[in-house]
């Protein structure tokens, strides 16, 4: 698959998120979203595989990536960045794999 494919048609599929932290890999999965854009310019594919590279560029290949998470303890949302974010996935992903 071209990178360059996935990255003209996600260039503004991450909207901010006004979540907490939970919220953010429970109700948004950006591994659900890039499996379902996989899908989507490969229809005929029945199993998809990637490794957490295939998602770091998926990441990377977004325009504008960025997560405002609701801080208790200040009552205030907090500014996370791309590299936030890829962090959080991975972590995300290693507590599924055990």
């Amino acid at each position: 698959m071209s990178q360059s494919k996935v990255k003209a048609t996600l260039s503004s599929y991450f909207p901010l998120w006004y979540m907490t932290t939970h919220q953010v890999f429970d109700l948004v999965s950006i591994c659900g979203l890039y499996e379902r854009k996989i899908k989507e310019l490969n229809p005929a594919m029945r199993n998809i595989s990637y490794d957490i590279a295939d998602l770091y560029n998926f990441i990377d290949g977004l325009a504008d990536m960025s997560a405002l998470v609701y801080d208790h303890s200040v009552r205030a949302y907090l500014p996370y960045d791309r590299q936030w974010i890829k962090q959080r996935t991975f972590q995300h992903l290693k507590k599924l794999a055990h």
